[in-house]
């Protein structure tokens, strides 16, 4: 189904200073859920068969070991197709969506080579400190006893651990390119030593603003790099990024609709009634054990937050007004169940990676399309079932 620009835009909110009405984008998914909810499932494709096994990649022994110990027995479709590629050095343009396993697919890769050559250093880059900090969480699993060091390079936090961190000259880097970028304006990294770089979410990291500070960060690389380009859109500005940097990259494309598949969508109408109370009945209901809530506004969800909290729900809050320490806090609380709602703006619908979230609710109505994917993609991840329910007037 194909939705036009005038479906996905809406015109609300009127300013009073400038006597006119503010344009604020929003995309409502009812045709696009109902179309999913009409599509018979035999018009799905049939379950992906693996070419490899992570055992046929001749990975080091260890690695195999922790990558048993995260549970990871058949290569996913994007891990399939792209760890052969980077273990033999290619430039990779890796396009998927959110839940089919992208960030093991670079990871599984460099942590071999760099076993097999400790000198190498490899370098990532993700567009929000949540995806960063995951991303490098993941790396310590999968390098556990491995003599593997890392730096996590983000905002929102003093800079001194980070420092350390980097004049022990660790194997990988992470970070967001904002602290990347003041790390090396006060000399602490120095881009030219990393023979590896990852970029993940280009499409993300290019929304925010972020070019300029891709574009120094690469200039400063040496000539002879393995590049790793994951997206989960290809639009224009990605494409010339990538034609840009890459040399005769491997392009490797996962269709959308195969995590997709994994997630039941439906639209939640009010009818009038306040939406704070609609989503209380939902809360209450059997099921709703480890439940996502996307609002669009901090103040928004604030609020929401503390009707929550009278009503008796432990929530946590993530958005731009908390610190990197609180929003770390809330996510670690919302991963170990201590608490069992989690309210967020899109700060978190790139990446974030929580397991066994059973629903996610747009409390308020994601600006496009493609927020919408990302936003009902935390759900439903890695062969799990997952329910999207949207609230609208």
């Amino acid at each position: 189904m194909v939705l036009d620009d005038s479906y996905l835009d809406r015109f609300v909110g009127f300013n009073r200073n400038q006597r006119s009405f503010r344009r604020v984008r929003s995309f409502d998914p009812t045709f696009l859920v109902r179309d999913a909810t009409l599509r018979p499932s035999g018009q799905q494709s049939g379950p992906y068969v693996a070419k490899n096994s992570f055992l046929g990649f001749s990975l080091h022994s260890q690695l195999l070991r922790n990558i048993e110990g995260r549970g990871y027995k058949t290569p996913t479709p994007i891990q399939d197709q792209a760890i052969p590629h980077l273990l033999s050095g290619r430039d990779v343009v890796g396009i998927a969506g959110t839940g089919t396993g992208k960030t093991a697919a670079f990871l599984i890769p460099l942590i071999n080579r760099v076993m097999g050559d400790k000198s190498q250093r490899v370098l990532i880059m993700s567009p929000t400190r949540e995806l960063a900090a995951q991303t490098e969480q993941e790396l310590k699993h999968l390098t556990s006893g491995m003599n593997v060091f890392s730096t996590l390079c983000i905002g929102g936090v003093g800079m001194g651990f980070q420092i350390r961190g980097l004049q022990r000259n660790p194997n990988f880097a992470v970070g967001t390119p904002g602290r990347l970028i003041d790390l090396e304006k006060n000399r602490k990294i120095n881009f030219s030593t990393f023979g590896s770089v990852v970029l993940d979410e280009v499409d993300r990291m290019l929304d925010m603003g972020f070019i300029h500070d891709m574009t120094r960060v690469i200039s400063q690389l040496p000539k002879e790099r393995n590049f790793a380009f994951f997206s989960a859109t290809m639009p224009d500005n990605v494409q010339n990024v990538a034609r840009r940097f890459l040399r005769n990259p491997v392009t490797i494309k996962i269709e959308t609709n195969t995590s997709m598949a994994n997630i039941a969508q439906n639209i939640v109408k009010t009818n009038g009634k306040a939406k704070i109370e609609v989503l209380h009945d939902l809360l209450i209901k059997d099921g709703f054990n480890k439940v996502l809530v996307f609002g669009r506004t901090k103040f928004g969800l604030e609020r929401l937050a503390r009707d929550l909290g009278s009503r008796g729900f432990d929530v946590a809050a993530i958005h731009g007004n908390k610190s990197q320490g609180q929003r770390l806090r809330a996510l670690e609380s919302f991963r170990s169940s201590r608490v069992k709602v989690l309210l967020a703006t899109d700060v978190a619908s790139r990446g974030l990676d929580v397991e066994g979230v059973t629903h996610v609710i747009n409390f308020d109505l994601p600006e496009t399309r493609e927020d919408y994917i990302h936003r009902i993609g935390r759900t439903g991840r890695v062969n799990n079932r997952g329910v999207a329910l949207t609230l609208v007037d």
